[in-house]
């Protein structure tokens, strides 16, 4: 996975949040049949129609990006879905329901959430030092790193860099908890305390991934799988690489090389933006945020809810940043949960309202996929009334 830079990642997730044609095979003609759940207040129909027409419109006109895969949560309930052009423009193979997408930065909002849920069983603390869990030291010869906790972790104020760099060694840039700074090294810091306390390494299988760091094979995946979506019905859902993916685009609409994630990448990177998922999986996790079934051994508790959108850190006078999402606050007093994915060759971004029990998720692999579709998309007038998110 290629490093995201600071200014790139957190400046979309801030935001928003963070080709060649098809010959012979017209977008619309490849596209998954959408589905639409009837409700006594079709209050969203006009909604759907214009998806069901602008996305494929789109697509025709983002020759770069081969396909779209979105859900809408209304009431809580998954009210639509659709999916529309190819896996790649080489197989031109159509994309469905079914078919896995990389999810980006948007991986971190269920990380998140399962940290919640080891506080909550008093594996660890949102404001217990990281230090105190483990012996080995993540950085060495700064004692700030004594300060960082996970609540500096999941609302970016660790101090730490977006992703250390290969001409720098990592190193914490002020003190935690002094500003917001967004940082997927963060987050990795966190997975690997995390896997320290309920996981296992594998010590036969590790690789060199960047000049100063070995990272060994974790049965991360297994654990999210058996403690979050496996419950909460998300059965396309995990770090692994697996035949059948979308595959990446760049922005000439070229097919990248698949990454094919193992359990090595799987532990340097799936907190932070290696998660795999559909659309329809990840909307069964809005689900579970906006009307959240009763406590439980994988369910958090209201009250933890409560602190995961609650303002952390303020990045603008419009935006904050919770424990994993960034909170968009709108003049009406609303606040929005938002939160965008960039890997390279895939582009996603989704947001939720609470309050109203609505939200969405978009989808694409092109490198072009925001700017094309997802901002086309969000700036919509239909969609501005669905949930009024801001893009820059």
């Amino acid at each position: 996975m290629e490093r995201r830079t600071f200014f790139l990642e957190c400046g979309r997730a801030a935001l928003a949040l963070p080709l060649f044609s098809i010959a012979g095979c017209s977008r619309e003609e490849t596209a998954a049949k959408p589905m639409a759940v009837p409700a006594a207040n079709d209050e969203w129909g006009d909604l759907i129609a214009d998806l069901e027409k602008q996305l494929p419109a789109l697509l025709a006109k983002a020759t770069t990006v081969p396909a779209v895969s979105m859900a809408l949560v209304t009431d809580a309930k998954l009210r639509w879905r659709g999916a529309f052009g190819v896996k790649d423009l080489v197989s031109k193979t159509p994309v469905d329901h079914d078919t896995v997408f990389e999810a980006g930065s948007v991986s971190k909002t269920v990380f998140a959430y399962e940290i919640l849920k080891l506080c909550e069983r008093g594996i660890m603390s949102l404001d217990t030092p990281l230090t105190k869990y483990t012996p080995e030291r993540f950085l060495k010869g700064d004692p700030r790193l004594d300060l960082i906790t996970a609540r500096h972790v999941l609302s970016h104020r660790t101090g730490f860099p977006n992703w250390r760099s290969k001409k720098e060694p990592l190193a914490i840039q002020f003190t935690p908890g002094e500003r917001w700074s967004y940082s997927g090294e963060g987050y990795y810091y966190l997975q690997s305390v995390m896997t320290h306390l309920t996981g296992d390494e594998d010590k036969t299988m590790c690789k060199v991934l960047e000049k100063d760091l070995t990272v060994c094979a974790t049965d991360f995946d297994g654990n999210m799988k058996a403690n979050l979506f496996v419950p909460f019905g998300m059965t396309s859902s995990g770090y692994l690489y697996r035949e059948g993916m979308a595959r990446p685009h760049d922005e000439k609409g070229n097919m990248l090389a698949d990454r094919k994630a193992t359990p090595i990448e799987a532990a340097r990177y799936g907190s932070a933006g290696e998660l795999h998922t559909t659309s329809t999986d990840y909307a069964r996790f809005l689900i579970e945020l906006l009307d959240p079934k009763p406590s439980d051994q994988y369910r958090l508790t209201r009250a933890s809810l409560d602190e995961m959108v609650r303002p952390q850190a303020k990045v603008t006078d419009s935006l904050s940043w919770g424990l994993g999402w960034a909170i968009q606050h709108e003049t009406s007093g609303e606040d929005l949960m938002t939160h965008s994915g960039d890997n390279p060759g895939f582009k996603a971004m989704t947001a939720a309202s609470r309050g109203k029990k609505r939200g969405f998720i978009i989808m694409t692999n092109g490198d072009r996929g925001f700017d094309e579709i997802i901002a086309n998309v969000v700036r919509s007038e239909p969609m501005q009334r669905f949930l009024p998110v801001t893009l820059g």
